[in-house]
């Protein structure tokens, strides 16, 4: 039988009064933005630092909602069900969860300081050949995107797949709270949301929150770097399974991948089991993805074989070690977060892809890394002038560190930017034509605005798609009536 949001079913999930319930009263689905909300929705009235959706709710009803969840009076010109909560966040939670509960489908969880956008694709795409996925959309990993995605999950759904991000103590903990999961995975922790979460470890301590939340019965998957996390899986879990994935010998042997050989454009291919797995997407970290990925395939019954070609499919996301053909440059765009982790990643993929020209590598500022901020902007500075690369650019947080940096002999040659803008202006000044690009940073420096001049120059001018997407993801936030947007990866 399908699940209908009756009014006693909003009473139960919000922990109101069942007895109190009208009969006839139902919702045809749950929004919290009043721009887009459906006739018959529940309307739920979040409130963030810019905005308070309880100033949309007559705008709401107006577009026909039914009914709304509010956490203080409302005026409104025309009678309305409306279902008073403490805080209208954990009210979706709430709904969320009760969701949940009723759906049959089996729920994977998905975290780490990097990767997890990437593994939730690679894990939908292993297993939407033999089951039923409904997976989070881009990345709306937060206390407001991942209840959606669950409330916005088909009856029929066999696998939820939920990234979950954090940027503060306790996220973890209730997105996996809602969640449910039966299955989780932890890709890996580093120096990510520091400036909250205060160190490594305190960033560990959250990540592992997910498992604590496992159902009876759940699975954890981690990789083997750095050990730390596997030692604390284990510890968490208790005698529960766990199941760790990678390239050495602190990999279970099932999911361990061997003989690794490198293709032209940075992509891998390699043993697993008795099955050859080819990547389509750079990089020596996907490897690890991939096996996560795979794990959680083979842990849920699709065959191996089925497995390892479907993840043949897999191509890179939209900045995130997405590879772009710009005349005679190979650009890697890998603009949606920046942490020392993810950064070293990509510097190892500027590397491992073959070139004619030289190897440029331009840096922006790591963000949310709080006072640790300074010494790893220099740490990760010192690495990069020490890989083989010809030139590096430092914009932000790097062109502070490399007042202080050594740089080695014959080793890259280092220019800085006080901006985006002025930083192309110097790479188009050096590049011939023919060089590997990395473009790597945060999210809110908008590093991928350097592809219009570098298509205007090398690969003529851009299309019209290309300028409103370089134009649009370089705005700071998401709407201010559905605060959506997730946790950098």
């Amino acid at each position: 039988m399908s699940f209908r949001w009756t009014d006693r079913e909003v009473r139960l999930a919000l922990g109101l009064n069942p007895q109190r319930a009208r009969e006839d009263l139902t919702f045809g689905g749950v929004s919290s933005d009043s721009r887009t909300v459906k006739a018959g929705d529940l309307f739920v009235a979040l409130r963030g630092e810019r905005f308070d959706g309880h100033d949309f709710v007559a705008e709401a009803v107006a577009r026909g909602a039914a009914g709304a969840v509010v956490s203080r009076p409302v005026a409104l010109e025309e009678a309305l069900p409306l279902y008073p909560v403490r805080d209208t966040l954990e009210a979706l939670g709430d709904l969320a969860r009760h969701r949940r509960r009723a759906l049959k489908a089996k729920v994977v969880g998905i975290t780490g300081s990097s990767g997890k956008t990437t593994v939730k694709e690679m894990v939908r795409e292993v297993l939407g050949g033999s089951f039923r996925v409904h997976a989070t959309q881009g990345n709306l990993n937060n206390r407001v995107g991942l209840p959606h995605t669950l409330l916005a999950s088909p009856a029929d759904t066999q696998v939820l797949v939920l990234e979950m991000g954090t940027s503060e103590p306790g996220e973890i903990r209730a997105l996996a709270g809602i969640g449910l999961p039966d299955l989780g995975v932890i890709t890996t922790v580093g120096e990510a949301h520091l400036e909250k979460l205060g160190s490594v470890v305190g960033v560990l301590d959250e990540k592992v929150d997910l498992f604590r939340a496992l159902r009876v019965g759940g699975v954890g998957v981690v990789g083997e770097e750095p050990p730390m996390l596997a030692r604390r899986a284990r510890e968490v879990l208790g005698g529960r399974g766990l199941w760790v994935v990678g390239t050495g010998e602190g990999a279970h042997g099932e999911f361990r991948a061997r003989d690794l050989r490198l293709g032209e454009e940075g992509a891998y291919r390699f043993r697993w089991g008795d099955q050859e797995v080819i990547l389509g997407v750079p990089g020596l970290h996907n490897v690890r993805n991939a096996l996560m990925a795979l794990a959680v395939g083979v842990l849920l019954g699709v065959p191996a074989r089925e497995a390892a070609r479907r993840l043949r499919r897999v191509r890179s996301f939209a900045m995130r070690g997405e590879v772009r053909s710009i005349g005679g440059l190979t650009v890697l765009v890998d603009c949606y977060n920046a942490n020392p982790q993810s950064v070293r990643a990509a510097l190892d993929m500027l590397v491992s892809v073959q070139r004619l020209g030289g190897r440029v590598a331009v840096l922006g500022s790591m963000l949310e890394l709080g006072e640790w901020a300074p010494l790893l902007h220099r740490q990760v500075l010192e690495e990069a002038l020490s890989r083989p690369l010809d030139l590096v650019v430092a914009i932000g947080g790097f062109a502070e560190a490399a007042r202080w940096v050594e740089r080695p002999k014959g080793g890259a040659e280092l220019l800085t930017a006080e901006s985006v803008q002025e930083a192309g202006d110097l790479l188009l000044g050096r590049l011939g034509g023919s060089e590997v690009v990395l473009l790597k940073a945060s999210r809110g420096v908008a590093l991928e605005r350097l592809l219009l001049p570098l298509e205007e120059r090398f690969g003529g001018a851009a299309s019209p798609l290309d300028r409103e997407r370089d134009k649009g993801s370089s705005a700071a936030g998401g709407p201010a009536r559905h605060p959506s947007r997730g946790k950098e990866d």
